[in-house]
C-alpha cells in the first residue's frame, strides 16, 4: 500500500521536471539568433570593428532577444561563445575575405543592414564623446 503513495509522488515529481524542462527551452533563443550574436562578436573580435550598439541591439529585438541574453554573463554567453569561437577560427583562417564581407554585410554601407559594425577606431584620433584634455605641465 505505500508504493502507491511513493509511485504517484515520483510521476508527479517527474511531469514536473519534464514541464519545467521544457517551458525552459520555450524561453529559448532562437538558434539563428545566437548564431547572428557570435558572427558579429567574431567579426569584431578578428576584423577590429566596432559593434553599433544601438543597431545591434535593434536586430536581436526582431529576433525576440535581448543583448544581455547573449553577452559572456548571460543565461545564453556559453552558447554563444562556443559559436564564436568557431566563427573566430575560421575567419581568421581567411581574414581578408571575410572582414570584407561581413563589412559589406553590415558595415556603414551594408547590404543586409547599416551600422551595425563600424570601421576600427584610429589609434591617434580623440574619442568623441569625451573632451581633448589639457595639457598640464610636469611637477
Amino acid at each position: 500500500m505505500r508504493l502507491k503513495p511513493v509511485l504517484a509522488g515520483g510521476l508527479a515529481a517527474g511531469l514536473l521536471l519534464t514541464s519545467l524542462a521544457e517551458a525552459q527551452i520555450r524561453n529559448a533563443p532562437p538558434p539563428r539568433a545566437l548564431e547572428f550574436a557570435a558572427y558579429i562578436f567574431a567579426a569584431a573580435n578578428v576584423c577590429g570593428y566596432r559593434i553599433g550598439v544601438d543597431e545591434f541591439d535593434a536586430l536581436l529585438q526582431k529576433q525576440g532577444v535581448k543583448a544581455a541574453d547573449v553577452g559572456p554573463r548571460g543565461p545564453f554567453g556559453g552558447k554563444v561563445q562556443t559559436i564564436f569561437a568557431l566563427m573566430s577560427n575560421q575567419m581568421q583562417l581567411n581574414r581578408e575575405q571575410a572582414c570584407l564581407a561581413v563589412a559589406g554585410e553590415y558595415g556603414p554601407e551594408g547590404n543586409v543592414t547599416k551600422n551595425v559594425l563600424l570601421p576600427p577606431a584610429m589609434e591617434g584620433a580623440p574619442a568623441e564623446s569625451k573632451p581633448p584634455a589639457e595639457a598640464k605641465p610636469a611637477q
